[in-house]
Order: structure tokens, then sequence, then C-alpha cells
């Protein structure tokens, strides 16, 4: 064995050991290099040991091993189901059902379906996603039996996809993001839609400017009566089709804090919003703006519309209110 390092204690036992197979092996797992690298940074490496007889097996033993992998590794979620409603709690796909791990109730063992029965009798579901995981898209979808859900961990910063997220949550009543990470995420299309007992929506801890489309977001939220999206970077964002159409029960909407010089489609944005009574869109930009049909169809209710910005002045004209 090619040993670049190696020291002795008093009593000669190894405690630190570097091989090229070991390295090599290191290297080429993403996971493993990352705490390879901190630990070594922090001085926390205490022993590498490598076992000629299985060569499979690289066995890395570190002090406070725990913490260090779930820093790199664990987004945790709590899931709470709704009472008698059963069935699917997350969306699987095959190629990735290894990077999931699924306990009910409060057993250490892994439960291996993404549905279960009244037979199961589950009050709390825990799902740890492994660092692997680099989208979050379709990952709650058509999820009809779910009625809260906590993100409880949030390490990674990788993230890039959240579109249909939580799309199809219908009995959804809680939704705990305070721990979210969307850093890197570039698409949050049809995120929201259709949760349709969602009466409130924190998205204080929200990260956007990356995000280019954001179309179908919050579609058919009809339960939702208020919602706060001043901190909301929207600069980089093309699409706003129908991003709130049908909020049937939002009543006043500011966003006085969004960019739209780069939306291309701002078709049905507010389509079918009925209650809402306070629009204030007063830093609105129209200079690349392709298709604004139909984006005040069914707002009834809509009495002040607040509009500051002159290129709107034209184009506000021509729109069927």
């Amino acid at each position: 064995m090619d040993l670049s390092n190696s020291i002795n204690d008093k009593k000669g036992t190894l405690k630190y050991i570097e091989s090229k197979y070991i390295l090599d092996k290191i290297k080429s797992n993403y996971f493993l290099e990352r705490i390879y690298n901190h630990l070594k940074r922090n001085k926390s490496l205490d022993i590498i040991k490598y076992s000629k007889k299985n060569q499979n097996r690289l066995n890395v033993n570190i002090k406070d091993y725990k913490e260090y992998s779930e820093k790199f590794t664990q987004i945790e979620i709590e899931v709470i189901p709704a009472k008698n409603k059963y069935g699917k709690f997350i969306e699987f796909y095959e190629k990735n059902r290894a990077y999931y791990h699924i306990y009910l109730n409060d057993s250490k063992e892994e439960y291996n379906e993404s549905y279960f029965t009244g037979e199961n009798n589950v009050k709390k579901i825990i799902i740890i996603i492994d660092y692997q995981i680099k989208s979050f898209k379709f990952l709650f979808r058509n999820c009809e039996c779910i009625e809260s859900i906590n993100f409880k961990k949030f390490f990674r910063k990788n993230i890039e996809n959240m579109s249909y997220m939580f799309t199809g949550c219908s009995s959804l009543k809680e939704l705990n993001l305070s721990n979210f990470n969307t850093n890197n995420v570039n698409d949050m299309c049809y995120m929201f839609s259709e949760c349709l007992s969602l009466t409130e929506l924190n998205l204080s801890s929200f990260y956007t400017n990356n995000v280019i489309n954001m179309s179908y977001m919050f579609f058919r939220c009809s339960s939702l009566k208020e919602l706060n999206l001043l901190n909301f970077n929207t600069i980089n964002v093309k699409n706003m089709s129908s991003m709130f159409s049908g909020c049937s029960s939002l009543k006043e909407l500011n966003l006085t804090k969004f960019d739209t010089s780069n939306v291309i489609y701002m078709d049905h944005m507010f389509y079918n919003c009925s209650s809402l009574i306070k629009l204030n869109i007063s830093n609105f930009n129209y200079n690349n703006i392709q298709d604004m049909s139909d984006i005040f169809i069914g707002c009834n209710s809509l009495k002040e519309l607040i509009h500051l910005n002159n290129n709107i002045n034209n184009t506000i004209d021509s729109i069927d209110m």
C-alpha cells in the first residue's frame, strides 16, 4: 500500500493515514471529498482506515461525524398526513429512489414506499433527502393526503428547480418554509398551484434573484387571504403568466418591489382574482412585454389600481377589465 503520510502516537497506534487508493476514492465521491477537505482544514480528521480485504469499503472515522454528514447531505422534511386520508405522500422516481429515506411516525425502520394505507396508522412522516438531489420538481405533486409540511433542516444550496413542487396538495393547511433555501433556484412555475386549503404563506426567507419562471406560481390558491412578496427580487423573471390567477380570496396585493423590466409574458396574471380590491403595481415596467392579454379579467371587485409608472398609461387603456 502506498502511504504518503503516517503518524504514530506514543503507544504506536496509527492516528493518520493517507494512501493513493483512499484519496482517489474520496475524490471520486462529492460527499466524501467535501467532508474530508472540511475536516482537514479544521484539523478534525482523526483516522482513515484502509482495509485490503474489502477494497470497496472505505471506513472514515471522524470526530462528530454525524454533525458534518448532516451539514453536507441532509434535507429533513416533516410531513403530517390529513386525518382519514391515505395515499401518496411523496412523488417517487425510481432513479432517485436511493436518495430518499422515509420513516413513519418515530420508527427507525426505513419505509420503502411512496404510499401508505389506513393500516399504517401514520401520524408523522420524516423524509430525509441526500445531497445527490438537485431538483425538487414534482416532489409533493398531487399529494392530497398531506395536511402539514415542515422543512426542519435545509443544509444545501444546490437545488435548482422547484417547479410543481407542491402543486395539487389540496389538503395542505400549514407549510413551514422558514428554513428554506432557494439561492440557486431558477424555476418556480406552478410551485404552489392548486393548494386549495392554504390560507397563509410565509415566503419571507425566499431568495428569488435567479428565478426566471414564476408562471402559475400561485394558480388557484383560492383560500389564500394575504401574500407578502415585498422581499421578492424579480429582476430575471421572464414569465409571470397566470401567476396569481384564481387567487379568489386575496383582497390586496402590494407588488411595489417587483421589477418587471425583463418580463415577456404577463397574460392572465390576475385572472379571476375576484376579491381583489386594491392592487399596487406602481413599479411595473412593460418595455419587453409581448403578451398582456386578459390580465384583469374576472377582477370584479377591483376598485383601486395604483400604477404610477408612466409607461402603463397607453397600455392600460387597451386592457379589458
